[in-house]
């Protein structure tokens, strides 16, 4: 019952509503009781030959009544205690939500997508049954053995009662040792689930790539082997589960021949009537669900106890990135400075980043190259503050970017990644993504300035036009262009473009190019790309090399050093005369 205890915070923030039901409840279990005693009296009745019509109508009357009373009560009650259930799955969904919003890339980059799923749906699920279902047979579970085992006790025969009661405590310690072992098992099978999941979401994203390679059938059979693990410990959780009910049903039988035998007994030593007996073990019959009850209640509660552990392990993740106290909350803008003496990832022991030092004046374009793993795209997460734990300083306007709000800081920067994302939303919600309330001419205008427009205007829908899920409608160019797009509407302070233009041709990109140049006078443009004809315009390049800068200046400036930077240069340029068929 651990999980209750747990769940104290909700059921004090909720205490009207589950105060109202569970009254409600103690109602219908103190009404539940009437029934059997009536019987008893009319058997009573008939068998002394005392019986009328006006008598029969009179406690027939008083059974459709407690059976309307019980009716109303069991409507109200459910919306009291299953509404207030929903209230807290909606709770625990926004926060697991929102924490997954504030976590950093290092959280995602050891916790699987699909897991992250299962614990938002199946073991939402779990708790919620454990607030809704739980509670309610708890509550019905004692309010009704207990009014029964009172009415039986006080109005026909406490010795008789106690006799029938021998089985209980054997009942309570079986199912108190199963709780304990479905606690367990549960736990195994929702982490397979969790396992399943993240495999279905993976295979789905990556069907691609498993055709290419021609592994559709080592895919459907990993599939297999982690759907039968997930079969085999829902079955190990069944199993116990199932010792549930015919153990309950044993203790009870036993209960029921204690009850004919002795009670037999009683009627032929005139202690008992034959209706006070036929009373009694008509009670003895309400008293199997609360027993029942009893087990499933264990059921209930150690699937959701098992499941409000998990989320709570999950919600406990710290989170790396926060504002600092008495964080500035302006937008930043200004010169950006590079003070940094390393960077190594969390749980590595290697520096991906080492000595890095450089100023970028406001309005000015810097490029970043070097070889792939050379340390680009980890320059610039740490500017939008994705990672920290870096020796050094970084500086945006004269301050430090930890100085900074985190939502203002990033407001200033409008980011578009080497995997650029779109959502399953038409073109125009896609480029709006960061102002749904913006007006179409800019749309259109930002469009214009990434080069997509025209592409976009010869859509089926034109910007109505769906992109399906990751723009999987879309070339590699068009999604590219589709993201700067969407960051250019932004209008922001400093625009990184991460090896963004890389699916485009060298036509494309020197129009997009020439558009940016134009359009963002007195703006901050950071570009990394491989291929250097997109970054030979800059104000000043930085050549990466094992996470430290070889080589710095404009292009006529490396060009005249003989190093990295001229002999890749030298080579692309080759490479596209090569193309143009030596012309």
């Amino acid at each position: 019952m651990k999980v209750f205890l747990q769940l104290g915070w909700f059921f004090k923030q909720e205490r009207k509503s589950y105060i109202t039901g569970v009254i409600l409840l103690l109602f219908v279990a103190l009404l539940q009781v009437i029934p059997p005693k009536v019987i008893g009296v009319i058997a009573d009745h008939i068998n002394e030959g005392t019986m009328t019509k006006k008598l029969l109508m009179e406690w027939m009357a008083v059974l459709i009544v407690t059976g309307m009373l019980m009716y109303g009560l069991r409507f109200y009650w459910r919306i009291m205690i299953f509404g207030s259930s929903v209230k807290l799955s909606k709770i625990l969904r926004d926060r697991l939500y929102h924490h997954f919003t504030n976590m950093s890339p290092a959280f995602y980059q050891k916790s699987r997508i699909g897991d992250l799923m299962a614990h938002a749906t199946n073991d939402l699920s779990a708790i919620q049954q454990t607030a809704g279902a739980g509670v309610l047979t708890l509550v019905d579970s004692l309010s009704t053995g207990g009014f029964v085992i009172i009415a039986m006790a006080f109005t026909i025969s406490w010795k008789l009662t106690l006799i029938c009661l021998i089985p209980m405590p054997l009942m309570a310690l079986l199912t108190s040792w199963f709780g304990t072992m479905l606690h367990k098992s549960f736990y195994k099978a929702q982490g397979a689930f969790s396992s399943l999941n993240d495999k279905t979401q993976e295979s789905i994203m990556g069907i691609k790539v498993i055709k290419t390679f021609g592994q559709e059938k080592e895919d459907i059979e990993d599939f297999r082997k982690q759907s039968e693990d997930v079969v085999q410990k829902n079955i190990v959780v069944a199993k116990i589960d199932s010792l549930y009910d015919p153990t309950i049903s044993i203790l009870t039988g036993i209960s029921f021949f204690l009850s004919i035998v002795f009670g037999a007994k009683y009627v032929l030593n005139g202690v008992l009537t034959i209706g006070e007996l036929i009373s009694f073990t008509t009670y003895l019959g309400l008293l199997i669900w609360p027993m029942l009850a009893f087990g499933w209640l264990f059921n209930i509660v150690e699937r959701g106890r098992a499941s409000y552990d998990r989320v709570t392990k999950l919600l406990s993740e710290k989170v790396d990135i926060q504002d600092q106290e008495n964080a500035r909350d302006v937008v930043p803008c200004g010169d950006i400075e590079y003070r940094l003496t390393s960077f190594t990832y969390p749980g590595e022991t290697h520096p991906v980043l080492k000595d890095i030092q450089f100023s970028l004046e406001r309005g000015e374009t810097l490029g970043i190259v070097g070889k792939t793993g050379s340390g680009k795209t980890t320059l610039l997460k740490l500017f939008i503050r994705e990672f920290e734990g870096y020796k050094g300083e970084i500086l945006f306007g004269g301050s430090k970017i930890a100085d900074y709000k985190l939502d203002q800081l990033r407001g200033a920067i409008g980011y578009v990644p080497q995997d650029h994302f779109l959502f399953s939303a038409n073109v125009e919600e896609n480029i709006a993504f960061a102002n749904p309330a913006v007006k179409q001419a800019e749309i259109e205008k930002a469009a214009k300035l990434a080069n997509i427009h025209d592409d976009i205007l010869q859509f089926t829908h034109g910007y109505q036009t769906v992109v399906g899920e990751r723009g999987v409608s879309l070339s590699g160019g068009q999604k590219q262009r589709i993201s700067i797009a969407r960051a250019l509407l932004m209008n922001p302070e400093v625009l990184i473009l991460d090896d963004s233009l890389s699916a485009v041709d060298a036509k494309t990109e020197e129009a997009i190019l020439a558009s940016l140049k134009q359009n963002r006078k007195g703006k901050t443009t950071i570009i990394t790309s491989h291929r250097l004809s997109a970054i030979q315009h800059a104000n000043q390049i930085i050549v990466l090399e094992e996470g430290t800068i070889i080589e710095r200046g404009t292009h006529e400036e490396l060009m005249e050093l003989d190093g990295w930077y001229k002999n890749m240069y030298l080579h692309q340029q080759l490479e596209e005369l090569v193309e143009l068929g030596g012309q």
